[in-house]
């Protein structure tokens, strides 16, 4: 029997992860190791049958110098110079990082074009269905912003999609190739290891949200353009506070007219009040435990990909936090015997803790996490964070937004309710150089 080393690689993975209490049973080096070889020898593609594009799409980031060019719409070179110092910013900076990027540019067109690969570079407004459709294989050149803007619109899951990191000394590219060997100016060297085999495949879960009730039809707003036009503009509708009107019904269990959003989110979703000073109001069932009232600052869900980024950042703790904690336990402690301050096992717990925080791309299944949630005999918040299949969450807010991977903005007033869910499909399909 044949057998997929993507679906072994993901599995094996699952297994291998040492994230979690359910997989701490692969222990010992000897088993790890052999675990690893198993995993890279059947997950690793060899030859040039399997990556053979003849069609490919370069979606380039705008740079800092050409959003400022944009934004003073028309000034000349000497006008935008004077205006960028004006302001503290680095003129000189901006235009030579806008040169960088775009010789990174030429030389990922050259190399693609010198394979015999029809190249199409794009900016982001460019970057369309058809477009995505035409291709073999796409590209982003930039950074992570970037690479999520095109991992939001891929949709079809045997298309693989691949970041090229051009300013790698300001840009960490998590989400890229390693910038290291293969940043733009260096695409040659990615190009022809993609080329030769010498890869495996990887697949990032994505979040599906369903969307129905009030606005489930409305369009995004790209917060990308609002950048653009001006800056303080809310794109949303002011409605009364007052809570006295509402029905008392069950809005998660009697919404109407479901539409899937026309993204898909690599990293998280966030929902809440677009006014952070702003409490959070909403209601939100967890797979098949009972609805909550929340109010808070935002609810933030996110895949694996996601989980070493916004979400670990919101979560996790210093050696300071715990080393307090520790202290007041060692307090506590009964005859005192065990010194718990040890600065050795508060950086081990430390670590602990927070690595748990992070679970694989490939694993199907979102952790979330409710910012500073009220706590008080109305509002009672079960597990405040934690991890998920399917969450559903009905909006109980005024100017209230859902936003995909700091992208793509959708209202999300009283009465919307947003269902986020993790689906094998959905899955994005991406390269791993070892």
């Amino acid at each position: 029997m044949k057998i997929n080393h993507v679906d072994i690689f993901v599995m094996a993975s699952q297994i291998w992860t040492q994230q979690h209490n359910a997989f701490h049973f692969v222990r010992s080096n000897k088993v790890t190791q052999t675990l690893k070889n198993f995993v890279y020898k059947n997950s690793r593609t060899y030859g040039t049958d399997q990556f053979k594009p003849k069609k490919a799409v370069v979606l380039r980031k705008m740079t800092r110098y050409e959003f400022e060019k944009m934004v003073s719409k028309g000034s000349s070179e000497e006008e935008l110079k004077n205006y960028l110092e004006g302001k503290r910013s680095d003129y000189n900076g901006l235009r030579s990082r806008h040169e960088n990027h775009c010789r990174s540019i030429d030389s990922i067109t050259k190399s693609l074009v010198n394979h015999g690969i029809e190249t199409k570079v794009v900016s982001r407004h460019q970057f369309t269905s058809d477009l995505i459709q035409w291709a073999d294989v796409l590209f982003t050149a930039g950074g992570d912003g970037t690479y999520l803007l095109a991992a939001s619109k891929v949709f079809d899951h045997h298309k693989p999609l691949i970041g090229i990191n051009t300013d790698p000394s300001r840009s960490e590219g998590c989400l890229c190739l390693p910038k290291e060997q293969y940043s733009g100016v260096r695409f040659e060297h990615a190009l022809q290891r993609l080329l030769e085999g010498k890869f495996r495949w990887k697949r990032r879960q994505r979040i599906r949200i369903t969307m129905s009730g009030h606005h489930e039809n409305d369009e995004a707003i790209e917060l990308h353009d609002q950048q653009l036009q001006f800056y303080e503009h809310r794109f949303s509708e002011h409605v009364g506070e007052s809570e006295t009107y509402r029905q008392n019904v069950n809005v998660l269990e009697n919404s109407t007219s479901p539409r899937v959003l026309p993204v898909l989110a690599l990293n998280e979703v966030f929902i809440g009040e677009c006014l952070s000073s702003r409490v959070s109001y909403y209601k939100i069932k967890v797979d098949d435990h009972s609805i909550e009232k929340h109010k808070s600052s935002g609810i933030a869900v996110c895949t694996g990909t996601g989980s070493t980024s916004w979400f670990y950042h919101i979560n996790n703790l210093p050696q300071q936090a715990i080393k307090t904690i520790l202290g007041y336990a060692n307090e506590l402690m009964p005859g005192g015997k065990t010194n718990l301050l040890d600065s050795n096992l508060i950086y081990k717990v430390t670590q602990r803790y927070n690595d748990s925080l992070k679970f694989d791309p490939s694993e199907p299944k979102m952790a979330f996490t409710t910012r500073d949630p009220v706590r008080n005999g109305v509002f009672q918040v079960g597990n405040p964070k934690g991890f998920a299949k399917q969450i559903q969450i009905c909006s109980r807010m005024w100017d209230a937004c859902l936003v995909v991977d700091g992208g793509s903005s959708f209202k999300f007033n009283d009465g919307a309710v947003a269902t986020l869910e993790i689906r094998e499909e959905d899955a994005l399909k991406t390269v791993v150089f070892d």
